[in-house]
């Protein structure tokens, strides 16, 4: 900005009179925003690969659930506004706002940003409601901070109860859908390594699930709440216990699609348009699959879609094996196996299949794990997992280990890996590898894993010439592990990292 002193001299100010001029506040729904988890929101960037319907899929399943959020189940002094879509796997495709606990972001998979994200995308549903929510902020400027039933009333319910009350627009109409709430992890507010009379009971997943399900019930039954709930996730003790009638009469009937609805047909459905794309691309005969293929797969699915998903992408993702041995070689071991009354079991034989393909099954594991470990604390890049796990720095180790292991794990190109993250297709593969009985030679204790990425950090820092000190200067590759100290104790250094890594499981390693 020009000023009226440029160039200015032999000049003298008497009597100055200072005037300050303060910035004005922030606005409030700028605040709002920061809290915000964007990933979670069901058009969001980050879930651009989300799991979708395969068209004409679940047909009768969205239109039952359409038919619900419209017109309820048709009743009028006590509407129940909130269904539970007891799952194996999220497939609902929504036609309304959306909230995706899920994987990936942290915000994500944490409660603090649940309610904020609900009043963001309410204030941009309508102007009226935008102002009451803003409103809503500047009055209460430390509302951020309280608990969630807290914020749920004074940024969500208040607004809605003055805009229902007062507005004389078109009625407020439509679905909150939570999604993957199983999946929501726990926040801890006090030292979980702290042992002994001084330490604090550490806070569960099923407590931080449990707080958000009471607020959403008290929200759905508040007279001026407009909208209707669905929320979707596995059959889980806590989900059980809550949505259970006789506990809690105030809520639609359940969906169970693992009882009600039968998938066979869709996974049908799926696997035809899957293997004829796979026929046309490799030029196979019309002859392929053999009869009776796509019949003998739907059944061992089981109504897991994942399972027939899981043997696409094995065959799609052009691996070493042309897709007619590994045609073969999976309704191989699916005909060995015993018949069993357990859904899982033929989703458990590909596993074990696709991991048995990797050139080392054990060390394959113990690099998920450790994706899984390290990114439920941060992101981190392809390329950062890779300098910390790899024997030789110089070395393609991920692509030796994990090549054969795509139709599993989403591994970014090489020329992508320092942008871009490793990711898991579906949930249900670490559920696989944390149950032994399942996984039975490939699983490993929780010992093992911290063991595994101890050895890792000591042999980056021998590569790199580092010696035990307190300060450490990390190479640019490595910064990634100063922002995970940032998130744990706000230290500043490698060392100190997994110095933290170190206390929190010196006592099962005994390092």
């Amino acid at each position: 900005m020009a000023s009226s002193f440029n160039n200015a001299h032999n000049f003298r100010i008497d009597n100055l009179n200072n005037v300050v001029t303060m910035n004005p506040s922030a606005d409030p729904l700028s605040k709002l925003e920061a809290r915000v988890a964007a990933g979670a929101i069901h058009d969001s960037a980050e879930r651009c690969d989300a799991p979708k319907c395969y068209p004409e899929t679940r047909v009768a399943v969205q239109a039952s659930l359409y038919h619900w959020i419209v017109d309820g189940d048709g009743e009028v002094e006590q509407p129940k506004k909130i269904k539970w879509i007891a799952v194996q796997r999220m497939i609902f495709c929504a036609r309304r706002s959306s909230l995706h606990p899920g994987q990936l972001s942290i915000g994500r998979r944490r409660k603090t940003a649940f309610v904020t994200t609900i009043a963001h995308q309410l204030a941009q549903h309508r102007e009226d409601l935008k102002n009451a929510i803003s409103a809503a902020m500047e009055k209460n400027p430390g509302v951020l901070e309280k608990k969630l039933h807290i914020q749920m009333e004074t940024l969500v319910l208040v607004p809605l109860r003055e805009v229902v009350r007062q507005s004389e627009g078109p009625e407020l109409r439509g679905a909150i859908i939570v999604d993957g709430l199983d999946e929501c992890e726990a926040e801890q507010y006090h030292d979980t390594k702290i042992t002994g009379p001084q330490a604090m009971p550490t806070r569960t997943n099923a407590q931080d699930q449990l707080e958000i399900l009471q607020v959403l019930r008290a929200a759905s039954l508040d007279p001026d709440f407009p909208f209707r709930i669905l929320i979707a996730s596995r059959p889980e003790p806590v989900f059980r216990e809550f949505f259970d009638p006789e506990i809690n009469p105030t809520f639609a009937q359940k969906l169970d699609l693992n009882v009600e609805h039968n998938a066979d047909a869709d996974i049908t459905l799926f696997l035809e348009a899957k293997f004829d794309l796979i026929r046309r691309r490799y030029n196979f005969p019309l002859s392929w699959p053999p009869p009776g293929t796509i019949r003998t797969l739907a059944e061992n699915a089981s109504g897991q879609f994942i399972y027939a998903a899981t043997v696409i992408r094995l065959l799609d993702t052009r691996q070493r094996e042309p897709p007619k041995a590994l045609l073969d070689a999976i309704l191989k071991v699916e005909a060995t196996r015993k018949t069993s009354s357990n859904p899982l079991e033929q989703l458990d034989a590909l596993y074990m299949r696709i991991l048995g393909s990797s050139p080392d099954p054990p060390l394959s594991v113990r690099w998920i794990h450790t994706i899984r470990m390290i990114t439920s604390y941060m992101d981190a890049y392809a390329f950062d997992i890779n300098m910390l796990l790899q024997t030789d720095p110089e070395s393609n180790e991920a692509e030796h280990l994990l090549g054969t292991l795509h139709s599993l794990i989403r591994i970014p190109p090489h020329s992508n890996q320092t942008t871009t993250e490793y990711g898991f297709y579906h949930k249900s593969l670490l559920d696989f590898l944390e149950d032994p009985g399942r996984c039975r030679k490939l699983y490993v204790e929780e010992s093992e894993r911290y063991v595994f990425i101890w050895d890792g950090f000591v042999r980056v820092r021998a590569i790199a010439g580092i010696a035990h000190s307190k300060v450490l200067h990390t190479p640019p590759s490595a910064d990634w592990w100063v922002s995970l100290a940032v998130v744990h104790k706000q230290i500043d250094s490698l060392w100190n990292v997994f110095l933290e890594f170190h206390l929190s499981s010196s006592f099962i390693v005994h390092l």
